[in-house]
């Protein structure tokens, strides 16, 4: 079986085939629909040969449906038939999740993905729940997501931003009773240590766990 694994961020569209190595991109941004989404991907993409689609959507996703739609992008998510637009059979996955998917290796993994905003699952024992912690309140009426997300970072600059990131974190891995915490994201490569019981994703995970998603989870759960 051959996958496309796409993940949708606030900046870029980037996806990748299980077949091979290269991973192809285009501009996302506020504007961006669905439609568009699928066309640019299909155009890309038209001399790859795939079986199946895993698109990693950054908002809530339930039974492989758009439950919300996106903070940094255009409008007409929910409800679409990605499935249909494609022509293949397709599966839908939280970004923050697809790429704890690619990044788990067994336990109690928590994920938090430090970009625009901030991506947050839990994977417990190999069943993945996503979460929404992001817009819970942390501080002085501000969300956890306005702190260590990308509009944390620019109002307390680096500094005060890494020592917010280290106090969500020990929180956050104390409340879930998680065994390790995985930091993926753009902004995560700006922490110069890492908190206790730490490490680094990467972004490449995302691909990785789009082709999990499919060839392990795919007929056991939804995103």
């Amino acid at each position: 079986m051959k996958i496309l694994s796409i993940d949708i961020g606030g900046t870029n569209v980037k996806f990748k085939g299980s077949e091979g190595s290269e991973v192809r991109r285009f501009p996302s941004g506020k504007e961006l629909t669905p439609q568009q989404m699928v066309h640019g991907v299909q155009e890309m993409a038209k001399d790859w040969s795939y079986d199946v689609v895993t698109v990693g959507y950054p908002g809530p996703v339930s039974h492989d449906k758009v439950i919300k739609e996106p903070a940094n992008l255009g409008k007409g998510w929910v409800g679409f038939d990605f499935g249909s637009a494609f022509g293949k059979p397709t599966k839908l996955i939280n970004d923050a999740a697809m790429q704890a998917l690619g990044s788990y290796e067994g336990g109690r993994m928590l994920f938090l993905g430090l970009g625009t905003g901030l991506g947050n699952t839990l994977i417990i024992d190999g069943v993945i729940a996503p979460m929404e912690l992001g817009h819970l309140p942390y501080k002085k009426k501000k969300s956890f997501e306005d702190y260590v997300g990308l509009r944390g970072l620019e109002r307390l600059g680096k500094k005060k931003w890494r020592k917010a990131v280290y106090d969500v974190v020990e929180r956050l891995k104390a409340a879930l009773i998680a065994d390790y915490v995985v930091l993926g994201g753009g902004n995560a490569k700006k922490l110069t240590s890492l908190p206790e019981g730490c490490r680094l994703g990467n972004n490449e995970n995302a691909f990785l766990g789009g082709f999990r998603y499919w060839k392990e989870y795919g007929d056991k759960q939804q995103g």
